[in-house]
């Protein structure tokens, strides 16, 4: 997974890009004729100094590789600390990243 993470102005903006396939349901059934062979990112959560900032539930519904972009508040959080970022999908497959705050 790879992560940006950029402090201006008291908020800091992140961009992220999860590597995963996102198989959907439809494309397992014409593909295999089993929809439960589906597998896509389901939960995705995002952490500095150990405190959660970015936690989503997610659908079937995002493109191949999907980009994240949110935005929060740097109340306490300043240049250098680290943003952790992991994706759970549907097999139990995890995935994780980080980047500075720069």
């Amino acid at each position: 997974m790879k992560v940006k993470a950029k402090l201006k102005n008291g908020v800091i903006k992140v961009k992220a890009m999860a590597k995963h396939e996102m198989s959907t349901f439809n494309m397992m059934e014409k593909k295999t004729g089993d929809r439960e062979n589906a597998n896509f990112i389901f939960h995705l959560t995002g952490t500095v100094n150990g405190e959660t900032v970015f936690d989503m539930s997610t659908s079937q519904f995002l493109s191949k590789n999907p980009i994240f972009k949110f935005q929060f508040k740097a109340d306490g959080f300043k240049k250098g600390d680290k943003l952790l970022m992991s994706w759970t999908d549907r097999k139990g497959k995890t995935g994780k990243g980080k980047g500075k705050i720069k």
